[in-house]
């Protein structure tokens, strides 16, 4: 077998993507096909349903549920305000009457006479969709969203924590193995999004959160750093959601691991513009990869890449389990007949040269594609 497929990640220079902006509801699109966009914009808008709180009448007035539409002092579908009366009881004597407030700001969703329950509801809450990339407006999705079209630098991490954000990419590191430190790290970083080598210290994030930078990227970070930062472990899920002031990326994985060599120099050559980035990552089914991308019109494109490609002769790949993880490689055969590893199974293997000239035989599964 000459050909194989194998699960990859994207790092390329030059690359056209096509971001999906999708409303989590219904709404409004703000855009047209054909139109030009900023990462910033708002593409799409909605609103969504505010969140409910359900108030027992029933066991607060000491009535039956069949009683309490003609207790409410406000209908369904009026407004409330937190501290206003909603309901209160008519007693033959006028001290005996109870009254019930509302215990937030909102309307009034239902009133049950078979429960006896009130269901309040806050107001909606706005939700805009912006591009993400500066890029082109190539489809609409009526009521739903956009599909946006960019050129640039494109790379796909390992891992990430954090949302979407943008700013000035800043190398602070010489090679592609040292850490960016701390004391590398000052004041004019705010809205910056700051570029390591090797692995990511903890004593770094909580610096850049500091002094605001947007972002921070290296090669690995500690998962002891990551507990420590978020405050719980991280089970297996999607991130990208985490109040953590700043999105963190690891391009290569954890512990100290230095950044290939080609990210590395497609964010040197890139310093000064401004990025997006994002830290959601999925490793379940319907895999998701932090990303990094810089609009960049003059480059030329290498297309959307072909998700679907295999290994071949020469083709760039990493490994991802021991004793090789990390290290990044050519393809130099791909044997066909299986051969017995370590675990006494008979696998598909490739003959791989890594970058300072060591050669090896491994699993075809112990290996990712790196797109170029």
């Amino acid at each position: 077998m000459a050909h194989t497929y194998t699960p990859g990640l994207r790092v390329t220079r030059r690359a056209t993507i096509r971001k999906r902006r999708l409303l989590p509801l219904k709404g409004e699109v703000v855009v047209g096909k054909g139109d030009m966009v900023r990462h910033d914009d708002v593409v799409a808008r909605t609103d969504l349903p505010g969140e409910v709180t359900t108030v027992n009448l029933v066991n607060r007035l000491g009535v039956m549920a069949s009683e309490v539409p003609s207790l409410m002092l406000k209908a369904e579908g009026e407004a409330v305000t937190e501290g206003e009366a909603i309901a209160e009881t008519r007693p033959f004597f006028k001290w005996f009457k109870r009254s019930i407030s509302s215990p937030i700001t909102g309307a009034v969703e239902s009133v049950s006479s078979i429960t006896g329950q009130v269901i309040l509801r806050r107001p909606p809450r706005p939700v805009e969709v912006r591009a993400f990339v500066d890029g082109q407006v190539v489809d609409v999705l009526p009521s739903e969203g956009v599909v946006v079209e960019a050129s640039g630098a494109y790379v796909q991490g390992i891992f990430g924590v954090g949302g979407e954000r943008w700013g000035a990419l800043r190398v602070g590191v010489d090679d592609p193995g040292q850490s960016l430190t701390a004391d590398r790290i000052g004041p004019d970083d705010k809205g910056r999004i700051l570029v390591g080598g090797g692995r990511i210290p903890l004593s770094s994030i909580r610096r850049a959160v500091d002094v605001g930078a947007v972002g921070i990227i290296g090669g690995g970070i500690q998962d002891q750093s990551l507990r420590d930062l978020l405050g719980y472990d991280l089970g297996v899920a999607i991130t990208g959601t985490e109040p953590i002031g700043i999105t963190v990326i690891v391009t290569e994985g954890f512990g100290s691991i230095r950044m290939a060599d080609k990210a590395f120099s497609i964010f040197k050559e890139m310093e000064g513009r401004d990025a997006s980035i994002s830290g959601a990552t999925q490793i379940r089914a319907g895999v998701m990869r932090p990303e990094v991308f810089v609009k960049d019109d003059t480059a030329g494109s290498e297309g959307e890449g072909d998700s679907d490609k295999g290994l071949e002769e020469g083709t760039l790949l990493r490994a991802i389990r021991a004793p090789y993880f990390g290290r990044i490689g050519r393809v130099t055969a791909l044997p066909p007949e299986l051969r017995a590893v370590e675990s006494e199974a008979r696998v598909r293997v490739l003959e791989v040269m890594f970058e300072d000239g060591e050669r090896a035989i491994l699993p075809r599964a112990n290996v990712e594609r790196i797109e170029e």
